[in-house]
């Protein structure tokens, strides 16, 4: 549960939260009610009051996001980064399937940019009755 504290001396705001992380207010919010980013103590007049821990936790979410990794895995991820213990198998083993799931992802995008050059390389131009991108789409 939050402790209350008398003023935001210790902490700060969520506004100044998110210009240091340069994460959007609402996924701040988002963020703390499905737990991944642990919630704040809260002032007597009931605003949040951050700490530098908020930041670091934000900062490593945010990064996580940046590189494709799932919410369940960034979660997985900051329940293994305890200090009291370095479980790198663990870790490897969640940034393992990311990269597979990136490689993959990477093959479909490989595959899609050659049908999509190869649709707007047969594109005849503005007054053609037909179009080959609508037909490679379906629509044609």
């Amino acid at each position: 549960m939050a402790t209350l504290t008398s003023s935001g001396a210790d902490g700060f705001s969520i506004g100044n939260l998110s210009k240091r992380t340069g994460v959007n207010i609402e996924t701040i919010r988002y963020y703390e009610r499905i737990a991944l980013l642990p919630a704040p103590p809260r002032t007597l007049g009931g605003r949040r009051s951050y700490a530098k821990s908020h930041v670091q936790v934000l900062a490593f979410i945010r990064r996580g996001r940046e590189l494709g990794f799932p919410i369940d895995d960034i979660r997985t991820l900051l329940a293994l980064a305890d200090p009291k213990e370095t479980p790198c198998a663990e870790v490897e083993k969640v940034a393992r399937a990311h990269l597979e799931n990136v490689r993959s992802k990477i093959v479909d995008l490989t595959k899609l940019e050659q049908v999509l050059s190869d649709a707007v390389g047969q594109c005849p131009g503005a007054d053609a009755p037909s179009c080959p991108v609508l037909e490679v789409l379906g629509a044609a």
